[in-house]
């Protein structure tokens, strides 16, 4: 905001420089307006648009970030108004907590709004496979893309975006029940091969041929959202452990079908990994791997095997306040500990035996 502010300051400056008189908002240059108005909120920037000429060609030519999240009522109506408007947005947030959007909103962004590379349409139930193809159609620059509760959603349309929207590098799916099958992940993977985090959480259709599709078509991946996924196997996490080198976040939550054999194909890439690279990077690789880890109720897995990963990838903890590995649920893996947990429970031992000497 000072950063703007000063900018503010320094176009104020030429305008008492210069000669031109300003007698009414007519007179007011183009850059000072648009100045003004990337310092309001989201709500006054729609009131500022229908001040006058002035102020809505300022916005509509430097609008680029806009929400409409706060709109609790009639967000459809201000979407329909507003798009036409508004068409240099890169980056717009109709999340909401009620279903208010149909598919007549989305194809009017979708119509006018083609610079779009963020788009957030999350719980927007009432929405159908007509807004996927219109974005298809219409935002093929989109980079992030976040339908999650969306679940009227075929996984036609999604595969349909999918061959369109070949710069997805985020895409949140989570309860998308129907969209987020086997045959839209395989369409997915290989479309978007620049992806980078997707969320498929409780998406209980998906099974090891759409993880394993995205893990060989998607070797980018940085964080894979799988919890509630029940049809999955270890082959989905060692397809993910062999291709997806830059992996740092994995849920798991609920797979009970994971085993021992999974973790260990985890542990044994960062070990491949770390052989095959170069000592000039070495400071690099110390700082990937694996950041979060969620196997909450995967009641399958031993102790030796996620000690295994513990010890492997430092970033992993269970200590307090900075649990990045989550085990809840799984009782018999109490004794995993991180570093930091291993170095707090020799201190309370030594401690302890002081205490009795």
């Amino acid at each position: 905001m000072q950063g703007e502010g000063d900018k503010l300051n320094v176009c104020f400056n030429k305008l008492m420089v210069s000669s031109r008189v300003i007698r009414e908002w007519n007179d007011i240059p183009m850059e000072l307006l648009m100045r003004v108005v990337s310092l309001l909120d989201d709500r006054t920037v729609v009131v500022a648009s229908g001040v006058c000429t002035g102020w809505r060609d300022a916005i509509c030519a430097g609008l680029t970030h806009f929400s409409l999240s706060w709109c609790k009522k009639n967000m459809n109506n201000m979407v329909l108004s507003l798009a036409p408007k508004f068409t240099k947005l890169k980056v717009l947030n109709l999340r909401q907590d009620k279903p208010l959007l149909d598919d007549n909103a989305v194809e009017t962004i979708a119509n006018n709004c083609r610079d779009l590379e963020d788009l957030d349409l999350s719980k927007s139930f009432k929405l159908g496979d007509r807004s996927l193809h219109a974005l298809a159609r219409g935002c093929p620059q989109l980079i992030k893309l976040n339908i999650s509760g969306c679940s009227a959603f075929s996984d036609h349309a999604l595969a349909f975006l999918s061959s369109y929207c070949r710069n997805l590098k985020v895409l949140n799916l989570c309860g998308c029940v129907k969209a987020a099958s086997d045959s839209a992940l395989k369409a997915i993977g290989y479309n978007c091969r620049q992806l980078q985090s997707i969320n498929l959480g409780w998406c209980e259709g998906v099974g090891d041929a759409g993880v394993m599709s995205l893990a060989y078509g998607c070797p980018d991946l940085h964080a894979i959202d799988l919890c509630g996924c029940v049809l999955i196997t270890d082959e989905s996490v060692i397809a993910l452990a062999n291709n997806c080198l830059h992996l740092k976040s994995l849920g798991l939550y609920y797979c009970q079908n994971i085993t021992d054999r999974a973790m260990y194909a985890l542990a044994t890439s960062r070990v491949k990994n770390k052989h095959e690279i170069w000592e000039s990077v070495k400071t690099r690789y110390e700082e990937e791997g694996l950041v979060n880890l969620n196997i909450s109720q995967c009641t399958a897995l031993t102790p030796p095997a996620v000690q295994a990963l513990c010890d492997l990838f430092p970033a992993l903890h269970t200590c307090p306040g900075r649990h990045s590995l989550i085990i809840s649920g799984c009782l018999n893996l109490t004794s995993v500990h991180c570093a930091c947990g291993l170095q707090s429970h020799r201190a309370g031992t030594r401690f302890s035996r002081s205490a009795r000497v």
